[in-house]
């Protein structure tokens, strides 16, 4: 990343902190030189920026990967600026084709509302709702018509869109391309230019789709927005993007308790990745700490400022520390206090159909998988035996190392 820019320009102070926060943790701000003009007039009119984020409500759930670009926005949020989230419940119905090797299914109208409904509730803890303006694309879009459809993708050619590296591999590879998949960039490009944005946020994938916006408002006799490009965070494997389909994710709805072991699960390398698009911590103070583990400081001990962080950001300081001492006891052997507690009858019971009963197997067959995997324990003794039937009596049951359920059998 060229930081020239934050040392160079002639610029105030307050516009070379913004350009510094503007580029933390970013893979690339297009065109750079333009983006420090924009703050330089706003700064001498007092006119906010308008920055826009587009998600597309295809699943119930925000992920951890997905706040990545909502940290950003926060970030120029509390700079003054207008912060603009948009629910693309129209995009949604054509599919974004970003980074695919086959045609995204399209949603039901149905499945994109009940998305859309969490979608706002779950940004806002991450986003300041009192300052964030909320908006959904079909307020554009749907009017636009066939004649205004057509008149847009005049604006753009056929063989632009095939320098676009899904579709050229698509194409050349010889797997299909639907047309209305080129509809797709030109209707985010189009809600640029509908909501007038200074500047766009967006994973490294959504780079087509983002510079479309910018060729889309120069059509329109628009100031063309900037571009801001964000990694796309690595999942808890450590090997894929982040994403439910992989089910490498932590979703920030997940309980605390979960979530935090989940954060304490990634791999050692992957943190260094993490802090800089997760963490408030200033990038001097996630060096020192890199460094002091260098030196021989226990990477768990990291790994923990980590958890704890996100885990209180979403639940609260005391939920974050009552986690941690749940995992201490957990990683000790021990039972959690607070596990789910139920009565069963029946007398005696399979353990297979016990556990399924529990809820802590979807099914018996996987139940007895869970067993040949050493994953389960009644009363903190491993079981190996797919047989085992449990009489009247109160049991704790455990699969893995998180999920407990104290069972009273009758």
């Amino acid at each position: 990343m060229n930081q020239s820019a934050v040392t160079t320009a002639p610029v105030s102070d307050g516009v070379r902190q913004a350009l510094e926060i503007s580029l933390r943790g970013a893979h690339e701000l297009l065109p750079q030189d333009e983006w420090v003009k924009k703050l330089v007039r706003s700064e001498a009119t007092g006119q906010p920026l308008r920055i826009k984020l587009g998600l597309d409500p295809t699943a119930p759930d925000i992920h951890l990967g997905h706040t990545v670009v909502l940290n950003k926005l926060r970030q120029l949020q509390d700079l003054g600026h207008q912060v603009i989230f948009l629910i693309g419940d129209f995009t949604s119905l054509i599919g974004d084709p970003s980074g695919r090797n086959h045609t995204r299914p399209a949603l039901t109208p149905e499945q994109i509302q009940a998305n859309a409904e969490t979608y706002y509730r779950q940004a806002s803890l991450v986003l300041d709702p009192a300052r964030t303006e909320i908006r959904y694309n079909s307020e554009w879009s749907e009017p636009l018509g066939a004649q205004g459809m057509i008149r847009l993708a005049a604006m753009y050619t056929v063989a632009r869109m095939m320098e676009r590296e899904d579709f050229h591999k698509r194409y050349t590879t010889g797997q299909s391309i639907s047309v209305h998949e080129f509809l797709y960039p030109l209707m985010q490009g189009y809600d640029s230019v509908a909501l007038k944005s200074d500047l766009e946020l967006g994973g490294t994938d959504q780079k087509f789709n983002l510079l479309m916006g910018r060729h889309l408002q120069h059509e329109h006799g628009q100031e063309p927005q900037c571009v801001l490009t964000m990694p796309l965070l690595v999942g808890l494997d450590g090997v894929d993007k982040m994403s439910k389909s992989k089910n490498n994710y932590i979703a920030i709805t997940e309980s605390a308790n979960t979530m935090y072991a989940k954060l304490l699960s990634i791999p050692d390398t992957l943190m260094w990745d993490w802090y800089p698009l997760l963490s408030w911590r200033s990038l001097a103070g996630i060096a020192a700490l890199k460094a002091e583990v260098a030196g021989g400081r226990n990477p768990k001990d990291a790994k923990v400022l980590l958890a704890k962080e996100i885990t209180a950001r979403f639940h609260g300081a005391a939920a974050a520390d009552a986690a941690e001492q749940d995992f201490i006891v957990r990683s000790q052997g021990g039972v959690p206090d607070a596990i789910a507690a139920l009565t069963l009858s029946g007398a005696p019971l399979g353990i297979g159909v016990l556990l399924r009963q529990a809820g802590l197997a979807p099914s018996t067959s996987e139940a007895h998988r869970l067993i040949d995997g050493n994953g389960v324990r009644v009363d903190g003794s491993l079981v190996s035996d797919k047989g085992l039937k449990l009489g009247a009596g109160t049991y704790v049951l455990q699969v893995g190392k998180r999920r407990f359920a104290r069972v009273t059998l009758g």
